[in-house]
């Protein structure tokens, strides 16, 4: 059955550009987001008894990124150019969703993105799990496309 214009899409398939390159497949991305923070104001001469609610600085989450432990270093890489003090500043990092045809759809471009954390797994002798490592990128905001 073809695809209306009203349905949604499926929240699996999904990319990591930076600098419009592919860097990595994940299993999971969070943290996609940005809030209004909310000044209240009133003046002693204001007839309501109510503050007016007025917009305030926008916070954006940082955005964790998920996926399996495998020969490839290049998440320990990308914060370890942190570790080493070189800081780049990614003005081009971008999450991609992609449709059931793998063609994008929904892109969310990072501004000024860098990795402040990494999280290798929990190692447990009698676990039953994949191992899983963790990167976590902060950036100055977010354009949706």
């Amino acid at each position: 059955m073809p695809r209306r214009d009203t349905d949604p899409y499926a929240s699996f398939n999904f990319l990591l550009e930076i600098g419009g390159i592919t860097k990595a497949g994940f299993s999971e991305v969070t943290g996609l987001n940005a809030e209004s923070t909310v000044i209240e104001y009133r003046e002693g001469n204001e007839g309501s008894l109510t503050p007016r609610k007025l917009p305030g600085l926008i916070k954006n989450g940082n955005v964790t990124l998920k996926r399996g432990v495998s020969t490839d270093p290049e998440m320990f890489n990308l914060f370890k150019a942190v570790m080493d003090g070189d800081i780049i500043r990614d003005p081009s990092m971008s999450i991609v969703l992609l449709d059931e045809k793998r063609q994008e759809v929904v892109r969310w471009n990072l501004l000024n993105a860098w990795p402040s954390k990494y999280m290798a797994m929990d190692l447990k002798a009698n676990a039953n799990e994949i191992a899983i490592e963790t990167l976590e990128i902060c950036h100055e905001g977010v354009e949706r496309q």
